[in-house]
């Protein structure tokens, strides 16, 4: 008897080995190549024991990755900014159902899916030259389309996920008609060929090369708070409009993430995903990222965000930026937005 007993306890033992290994690690797949994020990972593991192995990579990289691993992927959690990107992982079948009632309290609805959620928000504001353009003519998206804007647009390029969000929420308060009528007036208004990124396109606009320019808000904030000379020269040059607010609000872009559907410790992804909830998580993407937190108790001290103010932002919800991801990227082909 006494060895049965031995031998019991030996295979209880063995059986809960797994579900403690399970709490004790996260296999972290990210696109969020922030200095700011490594203080949160160190927090959650100070908090919970639980050690990140974190893979940081590209975002369609990441998802390629991640699909050629299939069952074998080690990967828990996937990180990345842009609903689209996020979208396109739950058409790739990456993600496991999120059931966590901690998330469906604390985050907004409209910021959420039943396979991921947003955790920071930064908006799509026009930037434009004080010197060149009034900020009267430049306080909707649409007013980018208007013929007395001609030859003083800048943008990234059309197929990037920035642009196809945006435009995809366009489609979705406006029609496709409406969305393809601003795209082929912004073309014909384009100062030059899309190219760069966002900080390009601000400081392309701060030298005059264009008059105005759309970018996410966080790059803005980003050049606020530098000490560089030559970031707060830009700064003096520019000025900017948080769009359409007397209609739906500027377009809110998101940064999130889910657990993947093979997943080998999706208990501790569940845990960190409702760490990133918490109000310490989200002062860390507000004060150290100059994101915007999605929980509404969260308090932030960024100088930046202060000064920016406080804005109407779009609540339309982020299944519908999924759902005309592809009509966007199809209006920009017929409007040559490359």
């Amino acid at each position: 008897m006494k060895l049965k007993a031995t031998l019991v306890a030996l295979s209880l033992t063995a059986a809960l080995q797994p579900a403690i290994a399970q709490e004790k690690v996260l296999n972290l797949y990210s696109a969020r190549h922030y200095q700011t994020d490594d203080a949160l990972y160190a927090d959650f593991t100070k908090q919970t024991g639980i050690k990140i192995n974190r893979i940081e990579g590209k975002e369609d990289e990441l998802l390629e990755r991640i699909r050629n691993e299939g069952s074998n992927s080690p990967a828990d959690v996937l990180l990345t900014v842009d609903a689209s990107r996020l979208a396109k992982a739950r058409e790739l079948g990456l993600f496991a159902p999120l059931q966590s009632k901690l998330l469906e309290n604390r985050i907004p609805s409209h910021l959420r899916t039943a396979e991921w959620a947003a955790f920071s928000t930064r908006a799509r504001m026009i930037v434009y030259n004080k010197a060149r353009i009034q900020a009267v003519d430049v306080q909707n998206y649409a007013d980018l389309a208007n013929p007395k804007l001609k030859g003083k647009v800048c943008s990234r390029s059309g197929s990037h996920p920035y642009n196809l969000s945006l435009f995809a929420s366009i489609i979705a308060h406006e029609g496709e008609a409406k969305a393809e009528e601003l795209a082929r007036g912004m073309v014909s208004n384009f100062a030059r060929a899309p190219k760069g990124g966002d900080t390009d396109q601000i400081k392309a606009v701060a030298a005059g090369e264009c008059g105005v320019a759309i970018t996410n808000s966080y790059y803005v904030a980003r050049l606020m708070r530098s000490t560089k000379p030559e970031d707060q020269k830009i700064m003096e040059q520019i000025g900017v409009v948080w769009p359409n607010q007397t209609s739906t609000g500027a377009h809110i872009n998101v940064s999130g993430g889910g657990i993947l559907k093979y997943a080998p410790n999706k208990a501790a992804g569940i845990k960190f995903l409702e760490y990133l909830a918490s109000d310490q998580a989200q002062r860390y993407f507000a004060d150290g990222n100059n994101e915007w937190p999605v929980v509404e108790s969260a308090k932030v001290d960024n100088p930046a965000l202060t000064k920016l103010g406080k804005f109407k932002a779009d609540q339309l919800p982020v299944n519908s930026l999924a759902m005309y991801q592809v009509k966007a990227q199809m209006i920009f082909d017929r409007a040559g937005f490359k």
